[in-house]
């Protein structure tokens, strides 16, 4: 971590940046921070591959591959930047932790428990990827985050979108050469297998402190790098016994000669809860404490003073929209950022990530880290034991029409961002099962100049109900004023989170939350 440097941008996409973090080959990351505090890994991507031809596209479908992968052992995409916006930029969980890469570099290879743990880690990890349909296609020491309580892999999909103009057509090498799998090396589409041999490669790495296909300190011209792995055995040594048979099968140079990800779990073990705190260096442990001590004291130091706005202070970016709006501009209503925000819990740590587009995330108040109230300590208004639901079916407390008001965006400089007054949100809940449509949001948004109506009307199908957080898709979407010619945004994912009976709080976080209603309360 270094601090930002002349010229760098005091904030990106409404997210103030803290420090910088690194840069490569996709462009510079930075430490950033929500309004609230909450601490980001802020990535930006470098000019020359933004112009390139379609690549916003690859790049949110890429995105999109990423969240799909939920477990233990990732970090979930937060946010990222809106189509035409430059610098582009995507936003993740941060975890105060170095990489294995920079961990070797610094200290040389793992000692041998702490390896084994690592292996049973990253091998559960991969199944997980495997589970989800994704290929990662870029495992490697930079893309593995030694945390204090576990290892993180990070990056799926992303290589692939920055390195491959042409997707995953025949002739383009993806991956980090001295990582990559033979049919990497010669330009075929990768498939699962490549993420086995890439992980046997990282295991290498972490044994030994260099690639299979290097010897120490040897430095290979690329197309010889390449040669070596798709012709020659690697360099085993150091690696130990007991490991080395399954090393070896994984970096077969058949891919169905490989083991698969679920055999390579077996034959390791199950990752166990705690076996990484336990098998970590006390170094690793020491660094770990040290990085989340100069985070507080980079989150403490940027917090805004008492009563201040909960802006940066910068030059104003265009906020996007309340809930249930579009985020229109004075020359194009309608179009806005793509948000996607991180709410709740579950079990060994991973948090239920949900896409949000045009949105904010509505929850309990708590920065999005747990979804609903204490089952220990309810509030007395807390909703009864029938609110909740851990089944796929929305409970009757949440049927009933539930509506709010908010302040809108009368201060917007009506070029950059269009300026509203006061509006209404009301959301129709019906008692119905996951895949159910269940109800409707209608917005009306008055824009001060016009006096149009910017809102939009959504039929909402129920994704998934969760203690007292529900997640709703908007499966259609239309203009409020059926006169108006502005288009809504498509597929809106929304969560709310039942405070009372009679209350649905929402959480405000990000830039995206400007002119929210406080509150969504039932009709009576």
């Amino acid at each position: 971590m270094e601090s930002l440097r002349p010229g760098d941008l005091p904030e990106i996409g409404g997210y103030r940046l803290l420090a910088r973090l690194g840069e490569g080959g996709m462009g510079e990351v930075f430490l950033a921070r929500t309004p609230s505090g909450r601490p980001l890994a802020l990535k930006t991507v470098h000019r020359e591959l933004s112009l390139e031809p379609d690549f916003a596209e690859r790049f949110a479908r890429e995105i999109r591959t990423n969240d799909r992968v939920r477990s233990p052992w990732t970090v979930s995409v937060v946010d990222f930047s809106p189509p035409g916006v430059l610098p582009q930029w995507l936003a993740t969980e941060y975890i105060a932790a170095p990489s294995l890469g920079d961990w070797v570099h610094r200290y040389g290879p793992l000692p041998e428990p702490a390896l084994w743990c690592l292996a049973r880690e990253l091998s559960a990890a991969l199944v997980t990827v495997r589970a989800a349909g994704v290929v990662h296609r870029d495992i490697k020491p930079a893309n593995v985050l030694l945390g204090p309580e576990r290892p993180f892999l990070i990056d799926f999909g992303i290589a692939r979108a920055v390195r491959d103009p042409r997707h995953t057509q025949t002739g383009a090498v993806i991956g980090t050469p001295g990582f990559l799998a033979p049919e990497q090396a010669t330009g075929a589409v990768a498939q699962s297998p490549a993420d086995v041999f890439s992980l046997a490669a990282v295991l290498v790495h972490a044994a030994t402190g260099r690639s299979p296909f290097l010897t120490g300190g040897e430095e290979l011209s690329l197309p010889a790098l390449l040669y070596r792995i798709v012709h020659d055995e690697p360099v085993l040594d150091g690696v130990p016994e007991p490991l080395l048979a399954l090393v070896r099968e994984c970096l077969a140079k058949d891919p169905a000669a490989r083991p698969t990800a679920e055999e390579v779990r077996d034959r390791l073990g199950a990752a166990q809860e705690g076996d990484w705190g336990a098998a970590a260096p006390p170094a690793l442990v020491a660094e770990a404490g040290r990085r989340e001590a100069e985070l507080r004291r980079l989150l403490t130091a940027s917090q805004p003073p008492a009563g201040a706005p909960a802006g940066t202070g910068t030059a104003p970016l265009p906020p996007p929209p309340p809930p249930f709006a579009p985020a229109p501009s004075a020359s194009g209503p309608g179009r806005g950022p793509r948000r996607r925000l991180v709410i709740g819990a579950a079990a060994g740590g991973a948090a239920l990530a949900v896409a949000v587009t045009l949105a904010i995330v509505l929850s309990n108040g708590d920065d999005g880290r747990r979804g609903g109230s204490s089952a220990t300590s309810p509030s007395p208004s807390a909703p009864s034991s029938s609110a909740v639901s851990t089944a796929g079916s929305l409970p009757e407390s949440w049927v009933g029409t539930w509506s709010g008001t908010g302040p809108g965006t009368p201060d917007a400089d009506g070029i950059t961002r269009a300026r509203t007054g006061e509006f209404a949100v009301a959301v129709t809940l019906n008692a119905g099962a996951a895949g159910d449509i269940v109800g409707k949001q209608v917005s009306n948004v008055k824009e001060v100049s016009s006096g149009r109506d910017l809102g939009c009307t959504e039929a909402l199908k129920l994704q998934q109900i969760k203690g007292n957080t529900a997640v709703f898709a908007a499966v259609t979407s239309h203009p409020t004023d059926r006169a108006a010619t502005f288009d809504c945004p498509q597929g809106n994912l929304y969560v709310l989170t039942m405070e009372s009976a009679d209350r649905l709080t929402l959480e405000s976080e990000g830039a995206q939350s400007a002119g929210a209603p406080a509150a969504l309360t039932r009709n009576r």
